[in-house]
Parts: structure tokens; C-alpha cells; sequence
């Protein structure tokens, strides 16, 4: 028989026996442990001597490891927020929510690997989801298409931050900096493109530019374009089709234009 799906947060919370450790601190020193060391460094043995404690009373609090990164991914969560919509626009909103998870994955570039598939029903994502729906909600869209826009937004993000992530890694085992290590492999790259003139050209040509201003240029870049896609689809549906007469337009409940019914 298969297992019942089971979340820290679905099942009641057990009162502490000892009043010097709490989950807040538990949570706290874990993600101390793996912003300094990374997923590979979290056991509970390590932790409990991080704290001072025995296992025993991480134990009363989460029933595995599994629970204390549900707890942990939900704390990442809560740095950041969305913008009340009511006080900006939607896109505003989508905006800073973005890149409030990009700095948030810089921060725990170790989270990256929780979110899809860890899950996310702790009280800060669901603020944070509630927030999203808002959003979407005021842009114009309905139904399903609000958690398309915030999934695929979301989507963009992790797309585009992961290589990053995974580019500062390397700085860190290398210890050159963005451009330091760019040029160092420029040779190889050109060396590459040799049957390829036009690429070989455009690498020249970008020899000297700023690695980390050309990655948040790039990011930017593909954040207008996704924003200016889903206002183009909401244009869109809010547009009657061209062929159609002014006369055989009427107004819609919600004051668009509809084509009048036969």
C-alpha cells in the first residue's frame, strides 16, 4: 500500500520539552549550516552539535530530515514577498518578485534544488502564492491562467539563475573573478568557433565586456520580454477580432468590447 503523502505542516505541532530549543532555532542553525557549507554538510549529527543539543531534541521538533528542509525551504520563502498590488502594478509586482527570488538563490544557492519538488505549504508560501494570485489576478487573468503566469514566472527565474549559480560555483573553486575566469577561456572558446567566422566575430567583439553587468543585463532583458508577452496576450483576448463591423460590437459586463450575439 502506498504511503500517505505526509508534511511537517499537516501534522500537529508537538509542544517542546525543553525550553532552550525551539524549531525557530533549529531552522535558523540549519540554514546557518548550509549557506556556509552546502546541502552535503546537513546531518542531523552535525547540526545538533551545531546547537549544542543531542539529535534527540532536533527529533522532537521534525520527524527527518526531509520535515527540517520543508521548514528551511519555507523560511527562504518569507525573505522575500510580493508587492501589495493594490499600491503598484501588476507588472511592478511580478518584478520585484522575481528578482526577490534571484536574490534569495544567490543567497541559498543550495535551495535551488528544493523547489519543485519539496513541498512548498508553509505559511510563507502560501503568502507568497496568495500574493502571486493577486497579481495575476489584477493584470486580468482568470482562472488556471493565473498559475500559468506565476509558474512560468517563476519558471524564468530558476532558468536563468541556475547557470549562474552554478557559474559562481566555479569562481569560488577557481578563485578568479567573473572576468578574470571569462578571459582565461576566451582562447578556447575562439579556438571553437574557427569554422564558424560570424560567431568567432561576435566573441571578439565581447571580449572586454563586464560578465556580471552582461548577466543582469540579460536577465532584465528576458524579464521585460516575458512581462510584454503576457500583456500582449491580455491585449489580445481584450481585443475584438479586427473583421468585425464597430456596429456589430457591444460592451462587455466588464466594459470591453465582445462581438455582438447572433
Amino acid at each position: 500500500m502506498k504511503e500517505h503523502f505526509s508534511s511537517v505542516w499537516t501534522r500537529e505541532r508537538r509542544t517542546a520539552k525543553s525550553p532552550t530549543l525551539s524549531r525557530a532555532q533549529i531552522v535558523r542553525a540549519a540554514m546557518e549550516l548550509l549557506d556556509a557549507e552546502g546541502l552535503d554538510a546537513l546531518s542531523m549529527r552535525r547540526l545538533g552539535a551545531r546547537l549544542g543539543s543531542g539529535t534527540t531534541s532536533i527529533y522532537w521538533h521534525v520527524a527527518n530530515k526531509d520535515e527540517l528542509l520543508e521548514l528551511v525551504l519555507d523560511e527562504v520563502y518569507g525573505e522575500f514577498s510580493v508587492l501589495d498590488v493594490q499600491e503598484t502594478t501588476w507588472r511592478n509586482a511580478a518584478s520585484s518578485f522575481a528578482y526577490g527570488i534571484r536574490q534569495a538563490l544567490f543567497k541559498h544557492p543550495w535551495v535551488i534544488s528544493f523547489i519543485g519538488t519539496t513541498p512548498a505549504i508553509g505559511p510563507n508560501a502560501m503568502r507568497m502564492m496568495s500574493g502571486l494570485v493577486a497579481t495575476f489576478d489584477k493584470a486580468g487573468f482568470r482562472g488556471l491562467d493565473q498559475d500559468y503566469a506565476a509558474s512560468t514566472l517563476l519558471a524564468y527565474v530558476l532558468g536563468v539563475t541556475a547557470p549562474e549559480l552554478s557559474w559562481r560555483s566555479m569562481l569560488e573553486q577557481t578563485g578568479l573573478s567573473s572576468n578574470e575566469l571569462n578571459a582565461s577561456i576566451q582562447p578556447v572558446v575562439e579556438k571553437a568557433a574557427a569554422d564558424h567566422p560570424e560567431l568567432a566575430a561576435r566573441y571578439a567583439e565581447f571580449r572586454c565586456i563586464d560578465v556580471d553587468t552582461a548577466r543582469a543585463l540579460n536577465f532584465e532583458f528576458g524579464l521585460t520580454c516575458f512581462l510584454d508577452g503576457l500583456e500582449a496576450r491580455l491585449n489580445r483576448a481584450a481585443s475584438p477580432p479586427a473583421n468585425l463591423p464597430p456596429a456589430a460590437r457591444v460592451r462587455s459586463p466588464g466594459g470591453d468590447d465582445a462581438p455582438a450575439p447572433n
